[in-house]
């Protein structure tokens, strides 16, 4: 028996003073990916953000992998690394962006930026440890995050906020595409010979 078994049998519940692999594994994988994370936004280098924000998308799948949720961890690198980075990569790469560090990347309003990620961390983690305050995760028990489960509880208690996020995603790309149209009706009919020879 393992000290952190010993420590929570005898109390009744689990004790930080003691923990064990999977949490120290958790912790520094955490660090990495805020490093990542700060280092994201705080680059001139475009391409070098994309890049580092990918470090970070992954150690969060990491993350999600080391709290039983392989599903919600596929999802992450799927969706997210897969999908979000690589579109962003691509309109980098055909806008043209500058390689190096880019000066019109800084807007110069740093000390309002500070303060609303302040607050907005500060408000984050409020609310998440006044939710979660007597929960606790059993690394050692059934996996919680199997897709068998997930989809139980998503289809099951959450199938309103499920549907409304899917109109919302269907909203937003009608917007996009009228946008797009009628940014490109504004630029005016094309000039007359510019055109190739049919």
């Amino acid at each position: 028996m393992t000290l952190a078994a010993a420590t929570v049998t005898a109390s009744g519940t689990p004790g930080f003073l003691s923990p064990t692999g999977v949490e120290i594994a958790f912790l520094l994988v955490g660090l990495v990916t805020l490093g990542a994370a700060l280092v994201t936004v705080t680059t001139r280098q475009l391409v070098h953000a994309a890049l580092w924000l990918v470090v970070a998308l992954g150690g969060l799948a990491v993350e999600y992998l080391l709290l039983t949720a392989e599903f919600i961890a596929w999802v992450q690198v799927l969706i997210y690394v897969g999908s979000v980075v690589v579109l962003l990569l691509f309109g980098l790469m055909l806008t043209r962006a500058p390689i190096g560090r880019s000066p019109d990347a800084d807007s110069g309003n740093r000390w309002a930026a500070r303060t609303v990620a302040v607050a907005a961390a500060v408000a984050l983690v409020w609310v998440v440890v006044d939710a979660f305050r007597t929960t606790w995760i059993d690394l050692d028990g059934p996996a919680a995050g199997t897709t068998e489960v997930t989809g139980a509880s998503l289809f099951r208690h959450w199938v309103l906020p499920f549907e409304a996020l899917s109109v919302l995603l269907l909203a937003a790309l009608v917007g996009a595409i009228v946008l797009s149209r009628k940014a490109r009706a504004d630029a005016g009919p094309a000039v007359p010979g510019k055109e190739g020879v049919r």
